[in-house]
């Protein structure tokens, strides 16, 4: 009985692998097709050290994909040391090295000049399939390299926050890349970035943003009662007491969907119009009418 369970375990410690390096490869494959088709035929500039290759390429004609593997070792080597040896490697390499041959290796089926002129048919595609593509990279759990891996180790390191190193680092490339290409194009360079990151983050959290719902009330049992029966949710009770009033309160913790805020907001409205009631967003819910709580 053992002995089958360690080989359940195997098989499906081995099909969320193979399903993470597929993620990797599809999402890396198409960061290579954004920049080969839309940044750099229009001259703008990527984030980290893929963009800083693009602006020595423009002077030097080296390969970018070459580039960005070379600039990546001393990174990866601080990232082997700060951010978990052999686990951070394996997919981390595995991402980098997929990105740098792709990018250097003609696709027939791409027009080598980019599909189109217009700067900002340029930045809308670019963004959306580069942000599709780290997201589906940071979704098998692997990390672009660059940037990503500098950003983390200096959130370790020094605590300084994530968004805040790429913040510094990517407005280091733009400010080059408007020294380089043009002011104009700097500037749409930062929509790209922008675009890029909304849909990395729809791509690697979901789309299917919750909401949570924190309710201050006097009469917390038909509240309960009726969320129950009406949403099928559960509800989490905590005592409180009221800070200026001093009163005895009980506020009620339950999450919904986002069709489902209109009926939470009914229900409290109709039992006790006194109620205190505050929507939130969560970005990710596990656990029982959720998704199942389990290593990602």
């Amino acid at each position: 009985m053992e002995k089958t369970t360690k080989k359940l375990k195997q098989i499906r410690w081995d099909k969320k692998t193979f399903r993470d390096y597929f993620l990797i490869s599809l999402g890396s494959t198409l960061q290579a097709v954004s920049l080969r088709t839309f940044l750099v035929p229009a001259r703008l500039a990527s984030g980290g050290i893929s963009g800083l290759a693009q602006i020595i390429n423009s002077y030097t004609g080296w390969p970018i994909g070459v580039m960005v593997l070379l600039g990546n070792l001393p990174l990866f080597i601080m990232g082997w040391r700060f951010l978990g040896g052999p686990r951070f490697a394996a997919r981390t390499a595995f991402a980098i090295l997929s990105f740098s041959i792709l990018v250097d290796i003609p696709l027939p089926f791409l027009p080598a000049g980019g599909i189109t002129n217009d700067a900002v048919l340029n930045t809308l595609y670019g963004g959306v399939v580069s942000g599709i593509g780290y997201g589906l990279v940071y979704k098998g759990r692997g990390t672009s390299g660059g940037t990503d891996i500098l950003a983390r180790i200096l959130s370790s390191w020094r605590g300084i926050p994530v968004t805040q190193s790429y913040l510094i680092t990517d407005a280091l490339i733009i400010f080059l890349a408007g020294l380089s290409f043009s002011w104009e194009n700097a500037l749409y360079s930062l929509v790209l970035l922008y675009i890029s990151g909304i849909a990395a983050e729809s791509i690697s959290q979901g789309s299917n943003v919750l909401r949570t719902g924190l309710i201050i009330t006097a009469k917390p049992e038909p509240i309960i009662e009726e969320i129950f029966h009406r949403l099928r949710r559960g509800v989490t009770i905590m005592n409180a007491k009221g800070g200026y009033s001093g009163d005895e309160k009980t506020i009620l913790l339950c999450v919904v969907t986002r069709a489902e805020v209109p009926h939470l907001k009914t229900i409290t409205r109709d039992l006790d119009p006194q109620a205190f009631l505050i929507i939130g967003q969560a970005h990710e819910v596990r656990g029982e009418g959720f998704l199942p709580i389990e290593e990602d």
